[in-house]
C-alpha cells in the first residue's frame, strides 16, 4: 500500500501528464483538500472550472457538482473522483418538478444547484446557497417555485416580497443540527460567534449570529473580529479555516455533522480515477444545452 506522500506524487505525476486541473468542494477530507488546485462551494467550483486551462478537470466532490463541471465545460473531460450522490438532489426528479410545474404555472423555477442536470434542465435558473436571495431577487415574477430545499428556500422567503413555493427537500446533514446544540455550543465557548448554513433549520438559523454558504463562513471568519467560532454545516470546512487563520478556534457544533457522500472521495480513488480515467461524467446534449442556460443565470448573478 502506498504512503499518503506516495499517493500525492503519483497523483501530481498524472496531473502533469493529462494537463488535468483538481477541484474539491469545502466538505472533502483534508487530505483531498491539500492536493487540489481550487478548493470552494458549488458556486466557485463551478465558475473556476469555466477558467481553467486544461483537458482534464477531476471533481472531488458529488455528482450534481461533476455533472455542473460538464455542463459548462463540453470540450473538456470530467471525471468524478469517486461516484458519491447526494441525497438532496434524490429528492426531486424531471416528473416531480413537471407536477410541480403544472400545479404552479404562473411561478419561475429557482433550482438549488444541488440536483441532477435533468432537473436542472427544466429549471428558469440555478442558485447556490451563496446567491440564493439575489437569483430570485434578479426573476421579474413574483411567484417562485424554489426546488428541491425547503430550508434554503424558507431562509430566502424572509428576505423577499417574493412568494415562495417551497419544495419538500432537505440536506439530512443540515437538519441534524438542533437549537439545543447551539445551546450547548455557547455554554462551552461563550463569546464565540456562532455560524450556521441556510440548509439548517430556520429554529437553528434563528439561534445564530450569521447564516452563510460555505465560502461566505470563510470569509466571514477572516473578516470578524472573534476568537471563536461554532461552526453550523459540514464538518470538512474546518480544515480550511484552520489552515487560513490560526490563530482562531473553530468548533464543529455538533459531531453528527458529516456528510458520508462527501468522506467517499479518498487519495486512492483520485488516483485510481486518474489512472484508469474512470467515471468519466457525460451528460445528453439536449439536457445539458438547456441546463446550462440555467447554470450561466446562475453565475451571471453576482
Amino acid at each position: 500500500m502506498k504512503t499518503a506522500d506516495e499517493l500525492k506524487e503519483r497523483i501530481l505525476e498524472l496531473k502533469n501528464s493529462l494537463n488535468a486541473v483538481i477541484v474539491a468542494h469545502n466538505y472533502q477530507r483534508p487530505e483531498v483538500q491539500d492536493i487540489a488546485d481550487f478548493v470552494g462551494d458549488s458556486l466557485e467550483l463551478a465558475r473556476q472550472c469555466t477558467e481553467v486551462d486544461a483537458d482534464v478537470i477531476v471533481f472531488c466532490g458529488v455528482r450534481f457538482m461533476a455533472e455542473s463541471a460538464a455542463i459548462l465545460n463540453p470540450e473538456r473531460t470530467v471525471l468524478l473522483a469517486e461516484e458519491a450522490g447526494c441525497p438532496l438532489a434524490d429528492m426531486i426528479d424531471a416528473d416531480d418538478l413537471r407536477e410541480w410545474k403544472e400545479r404552479y404555472s404562473r411561478a419561475a423555477v429557482v433550482c438549488y444547484v444541488n440536483s441532477t442536470a435533468t432537473v436542472k434542465a427544466q429549471s428558469d435558473v440555478c442558485c447556490t446557497s451563496a446567491n440564493a436571495l439575489q437569483v430570485v431577487e434578479s426573476l421579474p415574477q413574483d411567484e417562485i417555485l424554489f426546488i428541491p430545499d425547503h430550508h434554503l428556500g424558507h431562509y430566502v422567503s424572509t428576505k423577499t416580497e417574493k412568494r415562495i413555493i417551497l419544495y419538500p427537500g432537505f440536506c439530512y446533514v443540515h437538519r441534524r443540527l438542533k437549537p439545543q446544540h447551539i445551546k450547548l455550543g455557547k455554554e462551552l465557548h461563550p463569546d464565540a460567534s456562532v455560524i450556521v448554513h441556510p440548509e439548517c433549520t430556520a429554529e437553528v438559523i434563528a439561534g445564530a449570529d450569521a447564516a452563510l454558504s460555505t465560502s461566505q463562513m470563510i470569509r466571514y471568519v477572516k473578516a470578524n473580529n472573534a476568537q471563536g467560532f461554532l461552526v453550523g454545516t459540514e464538518g470538512g470546512i474546518l480544515h480550511r479555516m484552520r489552515l487560513e487563520n490560526a490563530e482562531k478556534g473553530f468548533h464543529l457544533l455538533s459531531s453528527s455533522l458529516i456528510c458520508h457522500d462527501m468522506k467517499k472521495t479518498t487519495l486512492e480513488s483520485v488516483l485510481k480515477t486518474m489512472e484508469e480515467r474512470r467515471n468519466v461524467v457525460q451528460v445528453a446534449e439536449e439536457v445539458r444545452v438547456r441546463a446550462k442556460l440555467a447554470l450561466d443565470g446562475m453565475i451571471g448573478v453576482s
